[in-house]
């Protein structure tokens, strides 16, 4: 049916939704104005890559830091 699109391992997506969570936060306490935006811009690109587990840029560059499956 439809293959499957991850390519982030379970730390790797840990990783990224702490650091949108850190990049939020960040925006929201430290800056205004666009670099406020961009912090957010960056927390919800970080955020969603960490739910899906699919990274647009590690497609474009051939990464995955899955483990393949043993067959």
């Amino acid at each position: 049916m439809f293959k499957k699109l991850q390519n982030e391992s379970q730390m790797d997506r840990i990783i990224r939704f702490v650091l949108g969570i850190f990049l939020a936060v960040l925006g929201y306490t430290m800056f205004t104005g666009v670099i406020q935006i961009v912090m957010y811009v960056l927390a919800c690109i970080a955020l969603f890559t960490s739910v899906t587990g699919f990274c647009l840029i590690y497609k474009v560059l051939g990464i995955s830091t899955l483990k393949k499956a043993a067959i």
